[in-house]
């Protein structure tokens, strides 16, 4: 990551490869594909396509343990093979095909030729490779499961059937892009929920609420009814699709309650769930309509798939080899716990002294960024100890940073620490709230913003000014480059009129001063 390119998503915070391997192996469907391709052989035979043979779906079913008598065994084992191939776990050599597209020998009955299968070379991975090569083959398997979750119920394909045998996808309303889309959208929505600051990590979001967040607009009020209709298809397709995706890993996923399909058509189907009008539902109602979550592993999953397709997706620790300047200038748009938690992977195994020596030469800047660098370098600095202590003298006479190095120096109790003059003092002020002002604090666009920043900022401007008699005579002739857009700020927040009122005859003598 550039230091100019700024993550529009905030930062995951990812299990190490390792246990996200174990993950993947440990994961249902995963498993199952292994213990197929391990058993693959002389013996087994593929139709065209791939497909194991009916004949040996029994044999597979038994084999993974599953019910013969459940009429869904011989999908799963089907769908575990499928994913197998498609992984490299299982190498088929297809039945060739006569000239009129039919397998060799398709008419002659017991006579007909099929193709064979044996394991692939990528099945020594599980064992053998690393936890990359395993998430690399896990995520294989994803997008196998995630293209079946795209295609229609059986149901609906039969129904769709012409007198010829064929699709009618004009009946069936099927377009593969537009189904691979949505899935694609709520699969997003699902991580921005969990990575969000006071998101969803530590708990499941109701079905309803995502299926709306899809389909009502941001700007409608209460929904229509049929906005609702559409809520609920959409709920209902999702419900289908967690249940494919919940064997893989990705989700943890609580299906609708059964009792509640048979209310599907009911225009109240969605009342209880407080979908679309933010109501606050009591919560074992909710979970009747569905709950859902993406596991660590489906956080990983989701968030490689984001990569691939472009986003800028960050990942707690991935500046770990990063130099200063790259660090700061990237958590400086991040929320403060973010940036903390990104911050002490940066330090873990540095040099103390080091480390605070090349972090406050990368807090230096007149450029607009340079405040809020500043601020986080401090955050940075915050659980420092004696060790620290020389790097951070070293720069009580910068311009930039004495200011900050005598806070941290006065926290610690050093002694002999100089004054700092009048100058400085004001200096750090300016400083102070344009980095406030940068986070968001007075809707300033940056990291953290929230009600509690904007309600924060006009008490430490007010504790400011007081502190210091004819602060705005002496503040708009701050060689700070964020002189004026601080006094302007101070004009609009501060919450006695009079001193309002100061600060912005204050701010255009900054700005006539051309500070």
């Amino acid at each position: 990551m550039s230091a100019d390119s700024h993550p529009t998503l905030p930062p995951v915070r990812l299990l190490p490869d390792a246990e996200l391997a174990r993950d993947a192996l440990a994961a249902p469907l995963f498993a199952r594909a292994v213990r197929l391709a391990r058993w693959a052989g002389p013996d087994t035979r593929v139709d065209t396509g791939g497909e194991l043979v009916a004949a040996q779906l029994p044999d597979a079913v038994a084999l993974l343990g599953l019910d013969p008598a459940d009429e869904d065994s011989a999908a799963h084992a089907s769908q575990a093979w499928r994913v197998a191939v498609d992984t490299g776990l299982v190498d088929v050599t297809e039945p060739e095909e006569e000239e009129d597209g039919s397998a060799a020998g398709e008419a002659d009955g017991d006579d007909r030729e099929f193709g064979t299968a044996e394991p692939g070379e990528d099945l020594a991975l599980v064992t053998g490779g690393t936890p990359g090569d395993v998430l690399d083959l896990w995520l294989a398997a994803l997008d196998t499961v995630l293209a079946d979750a795209a295609v229609p119920a059986l149901d609906d394909l039969v129904d769709a059937l012409d007198a010829g045998g064929e699709i009618d996808f004009d009946q069936l309303d099927w377009n593969p892009r537009r189904e691979a889309d949505f899935l694609d959208g709520v699969l997003a929505n699902l991580y921005l929920l969990a990575v969000a600051e006071g998101g969803t990590a530590d708990g499941p979001v109701p079905l309803p609420v995502l299926a709306a967040s899809m389909v009502v607009p941001d700007d409608m009020g209460d929904p229509t009814d049929a906005v609702l209709e559409q809520v609920s298809d959409a709920m209902m397709r999702l419900d289908d699709q967690f249940r494919q995706l919940e064997p893989i890993g990705l989700v943890e996923f609580r299906p609708v309650d059964e009792e509640l399909m048979a209310e599907a058509e009911d225009e109240e189907f969605l009342a209880g769930a407080g979908a679309a009008d933010g109501a606050a539902p009591d919560e074992e109602d909710v979970s009747r309509y569905g709950l859902v979550r993406l596991t660590p592993l489906g956080l990983y999953g989701i968030r490689a798939r984001m990569l691939e397709a472009g986003v800028e997706a960050p990942a707690v620790g991935e500046l770990a080899d990063k130099g200063a300047d790259v660090l700061l200038d990237v958590v400086s748009h991040y929320s403060e716990a973010a940036a903390q938690a990104e911050i002490e992977q940066w330090l873990a195994g540095r040099p103390v002294p080091e480390a605070v020596t090349e972090l406050l030469a990368a807090a230096r800047g007149a450029d607009p960024g340079g405040p809020l660098r500043r601020l986080r370098c401090q955050q940075a600095l915050a659980p420092a100890g004696a060790e620290a202590e020389q790097a951070v003298r070293a720069v009580l006479d910068d311009h930039e940073l004495g200011g900050l190095a005598r806070v941290w120096l006065a926290e610690r109790g050093v002694a002999d620490v100089p004054a700092p003059d009048q100058e400085m003092v004001f200096w750090l002020t300016v400083d102070t709230i344009a980095a406030q002002l940068a986070t968001g604090g007075a809707g300033g666009g940056g990291a953290d913003g929230g009600e509690g920043a904007e309600a924060e900022l006009p008490l430490l401007i007010a504790s400011l000014t007081d502190h210091h008699t004819g602060f705005f005579e002496q503040a708009w002739r701050v060689e700070h480059p964020a002189t004026a857009q601080v006094l302007e700020a101070m004009g609009r927040l501060h919450p006695d009129r009079k001193a309002a009122k100061e600060a912005r005859k204050a701010a255009f003598k900054a700005r006539s001063r051309g500070v």
